[in-house]
């Protein structure tokens, strides 16, 4: 049987820590309704239920957009591409590979290359291994190429690429030196006339800033409040000459 290919769960710590919490909330609830300090009797039930409830809820639909959610959004954001098949694509922060696989299905002569630095923090199992085995598994490897590296200094001459992507990825850049940095080099290598599709759920409207100041042409797309948790934003940049 072929190996199926895995995308592990994204922010996976964040999950966790919000399960665990969601059970010591529960569990001071059922196991002590009630306790006294310096003679005060606190009443944690049914009162604690309600954290409880809040933790579960935020790591469960976490824990969904990780499971199925992602695979629409994926959609979402290829969809925004004109595509032909023909293009030279680059994902931003590939993870283990959903965009840059996804767009890769959508090539026939074009070519894909993924970057990344791969933390486990972001994504379990996050490494290039895993990577390329979603690559064999999609049987996509003839149409991709994978390379390590920081999204604040690529390697790529100017105008390698007709399209960029990328999804959960740039807000990891914790100074905003280094994402106006990352913000630069996509479009540095974006040919004239190439998109750029860019989703996160903070610090969007600091991209559009800094895309619009290199003077491409920004277009914000809603908050997806129904398909993504936390709710998810694309920005479709073009690059104009």
């Amino acid at each position: 049987m072929a190996a199926k290919p895995r995308y592990g769960i994204d922010a996976p710590t964040v999950i966790r820590n919000f399960f665990i919490a969601g059970a010591v909330f529960l569990a001071i609830a059922l196991f002590f309704p009630r306790i006294t300090i310096a003679h005060v009797e606190f009443v944690l039930f049914p009162g604690f239920l309600w954290p409880a409830g809040w933790f579960f809820l935020i790591g469960g639909l976490m824990l969904t957009y990780s499971l199925a959610g992602k695979f629409r959004h994926r959609d979402r954001i290829l969809a925004k591409v004109s595509w032909t098949g023909k293009e030279s694509v680059l994902d931003v922060g590939t993870g283990r590979g959903l965009l840059l696989i996804g767009a890769a299905k959508l090539l026939t002569t074009g070519h894909a290359t993924g970057i990344d630095i791969w933390s486990a923090e972001d994504l379990s199992g996050n490494s290039a291994e895993a990577l390329r085995a979603n690559i064999e598994a999609e049987r996509v490897a003839d149409k991709i190429t994978v390379k390590s590296e920081d999204a604040r200094q690529m390697s790529f001459p100017d105008g390698s690429f007709d399209v960029v992507v990328s999804n959960v990825c740039l807000h990891n850049i914790y100074e905003q030196p280094g994402r106006a940095k990352a913000c630069a080099e996509i479009v540095r290598v974006l040919k004239p006339g190439g998109v750029a599709v860019i989703s996160d759920y903070k610090l969007m409207w600091e991209y559009a800033r800094e895309f619009t100041g290199s003077g491409m042409a920004v277009e914000m797309c809603p908050l997806d409040w129904t398909g993504t948790f936390p709710p998810l934003r694309i920005l479709v940049a073009r690059k104009l000459t």
